[in-house]
């Protein structure tokens, strides 16, 4: 069942958000709000709970395959968390730079200490780990 609020904006701030949601291609403002709220409620999730729950994440690396010993201390980590790694993506961006991207489930604290790890890494130019949710709790 759907609800109607109200919410006051200054002039300037709703202007802003009008253009950003048209550039992300929302049809509607409450379509975007929607997807706000739901960040803050996945980010809390990640925050509130004690780190033993079922969690998935994403990890984005770029690097030089170049790099010394590199891709082998990546393959490294990823072997020793075998099971948390669920699929990863290899993509060749130039003739030195590669793409990484990784799907990571397990618990929390295990999956946020592997994906800070992998980016985190002598040589890694850059990574990102973004917490994501199992959706279960989310409408």
């Amino acid at each position: 069942m759907l609800e109607r609020i109200g919410i006051s904006l200054e002039h300037d701030l709703l202007k802003q958000f009008d253009r950003l949601i048209a550039e992300k291609g929302y049809v509607n403002r409450s379509e975007a709000v929607r997807d706000l709220i739901r960040e803050s409620l996945v980010q809390r999730e990640w925050a509130q709970e004690g780190g033993r729950e079922e969690k998935v994440a994403v990890v984005a690396l770029v690097y030089d395959h170049d790099a010394a010993s590199l891709q082998q201390k990546l393959a490294h980590i990823q072997h020793e968390n075998h099971r948390a790694v669920v699929s990863a993506l290899h993509v060749h961006l130039d003739p030195h730079n590669c793409l990484e991207v990784l799907v990571l489930r397990g618990q929390g604290r295990e999956v946020m200490r592997m994906g800070d790890g992998l980016a985190s890494t002598r040589g890694v130019k850059y990574g990102k780990v973004v917490p994501a949710t199992t959706g279960e709790g989310l409408e």
